[in-house]
């Protein structure tokens, strides 16, 4: 039996991908979940698995085109003889299948590591009512859009009725919901300045912005025109920290993790969250309401040679401190890899970015928007500190928090970052959340 392989969904807002390689030929058999395209989204990059078994009879779509959700892409005979379909799938899934990092059961032996380092905080509460932007939009008929269109419209608090769409028969498209917010933003030219001709003084060479750097751009000029920022700095004394990851280095990095500054931080962030909710909210400026999140995902920024990306450690809280270790770990190498996914990248409540592996002293994030907050982290370093009267040398580690001032007044920014820092002074004391 001949199927069409189509492009299927990619993700929310995700209409269409640039192919960047095929991975199969003419007349090569396929298994079930085998990659078969490799793709660049806005968001990511990523390999495409095959939802059917069976040998390729035509590719119908070429190296360096943008695809469309919904495209043909194969046509596939999937009339292939049982034990020869099996023995197909057995050799892809030998040969493609991606190890999984299991989080091995608490030894007896590494019991210390558990009584030591902060756990798992207690589950939420079940039956919580359902945010008001859960509550779907009655559609407005007049308007040619779709679904997933009227939703990003809605998000970016933009009038969908008053953007022109260029689309077959004037259908609103992603694109024109997106250049209308750029155009919109309060107080932003609605073209760039134009640029000089470099030429003139010497030899240029221009290159193509990829998928990710060109959303990147996209989003940070968004968030940076729409969130009015505000940084605070603070120091945290983490001299009994860092002996106390030294410690234990060895026991994580034997569970397949890496006991890191940032693990730990996502620990306590996710702690601090309890103790104030709102630095996991978000704005709803059309609805005039605040949406308050009953989940705790953190999003934790990883350098890879194709631009940011921050794939989301989801129910941070709820993980102790190895498991978070070990996942952030597992999800760093997918995302250097190109074999993150989409899902793994949405839902953050919050972000937390380490540059202290690279340098620097202080820096001032940028808000991930619809998150009102990020926490950054700078390269720890010896200071001399007065303690008791005495100067001492001590590892000091800078911290600073961004946030939306429409939400987050100073004072409460102070506040968490205070406790956020004395929380990572004192990891045995972290006190559970609620």
């Amino acid at each position: 039996m001949t199927v069409q392989l189509k492009l299927p969904e990619l993700g929310e807002h995700v209409e269409s991908a640039d192919l960047i390689k095929i991975m199969v030929s003419v007349g090569d058999r396929i298994a079930r979940e085998q990659p078969v395209l490799e793709l660049e989204t806005d968001k990511a990059n990523f390999e495409l698995p095959s939802s059917v078994s069976g040998v390729v009879q035509e590719i119908h779509v070429r190296a360096g085109e943008k695809v469309k959700v919904g495209q043909l892409i194969f046509t596939v005979d999937e009339e292939v003889a049982e034990a020869g379909k099996a023995r197909v799938e057995e050799e892809a899934a030998a040969r493609y299948a991606v190890p999984e990092v299991q989080l091995p059961a608490a030894e007896q032996g590494r019991a210390a590591i558990h009584a030591a380092l902060p756990t798992e905080l207690p589950a939420r509460e079940e039956g919580t009512k359902r945010a008001p932007d859960e509550i779907a939009e009655a559609p407005r008929l007049l308007v040619p859009a779709t679904p997933t269109v009227r939703r990003l419209a809605r998000e970016l608090g933009i009038p969908i009725d008053q953007v022109r769409g260029s689309g077959p028969a004037g259908r609103i498209l992603a694109e024109d919901v997106k250049a209308f917010a750029r155009r919109a933003l309060a107080g932003a030219p609605l073209r760039p300045a134009p640029l000089p001709d470099f030429s003139r003084w010497g030899e240029i060479e221009r290159r193509e912005m990829t998928g990710i750097r060109r959303k990147i751009a996209e989003s940070m000029s968004y968030s940076w025109a729409s969130i009015p920022h505000v940084t605070n700095y603070e120091s945290a004394d983490i001299t009994d920290l860092e002996q106390l990851r030294k410690r234990f280095a060895g026991e994580i990095e034997a569970a397949g993790g890496k006991l890191t500054i940032t693990s730990i931080a996502v620990k306590v962030v996710a702690s601090a969250l309890k103790v104030f909710p709102n630095f996991a909210a978000s704005l709803d400026m059309e609805g005039e309401q605040i949406v308050m999140k009953k989940y705790c995902h953190i999003g934790v920024a990883v350098d890879t040679d194709r631009g940011l990306i921050v794939p989301v450690i989801r129910d941070a809280d709820k993980k102790n401190i190895r498991e978070l270790s070990v996942e952030i770990a597992h999800l760093a190498e997918k995302a250097r890899s190109k074999k993150i996914t989409l899902e793994e990248l949405e839902g953050a409540v919050f972000t937390i970015t380490n540059l202290g592996g690279i340098g620097g002293t202080q820096f001032s994030p940028i808000i991930h928007a619809p998150e009102v907050a990020i926490l950054g982290i700078s390269r720890a370093r010896q200071e001399a500190v007065l303690v008791d009267g005495r100067f001492e040398p001590r590892l000091m580690l800078p911290i600073s928090l961004s946030y939306d001032h429409r939400l987050i007044d100073g004072a409460d920014a102070a506040r968490f970052l205070r406790w956020v820092a004395e929380a990572l002074e004192q990891p045995f004391l972290l006190p559970p959340a609620g």
